[in-house]
């Protein structure tokens, strides 16, 4: 199977897990929040300082369908880090070494100028 083949049939099976499969995920997706409503204590949280943010608890906003927005955001969330982690990988990727003779020449000149 050829690179891009792989990385296509990967990003399709990402967002059908991120746009499908999320809505049957648990109901109680944040542990800490639901332990803490479990042993009482959820009322002395604060919210978050994302909390106003689009894709806020698993939802976007300005959708009304449960299904539809919870899915949408992990679609986002998909895309989102498909552009930054291939953004990061393109910065620090390796560069094929110039033409050594290129290289020594330059070295050359370098030396005579100082």
């Amino acid at each position: 199977m050829s690179t891009r083949r792989l990385f296509a049939v990967a990003l399709v099976v990402s967002l059908l897990v991120a746009g499908v499969a999320s809505y049957y995920a648990s109901s109680h997706p944040d542990g800490l929040e639901y332990v803490a409503e479990q042993t009482g204590f959820i009322d002395s949280a604060e919210d978050s300082a994302t909390a106003e943010s689009p894709l806020a608890d698993y939802q976007t906003s300005g959708v009304d369908d449960a299904r539809v927005s919870g899915g949408l955001a992990g679609v986002i969330g998909v895309v989102v880090m498909l552009v930054l982690s291939t953004g990061l990988f393109w910065l620090v990727r390796r560069r094929e070494p110039r033409d050594a003779d290129a290289d020594a020449d330059a070295g050359q000149r370098a030396q005579s100028e100082a």
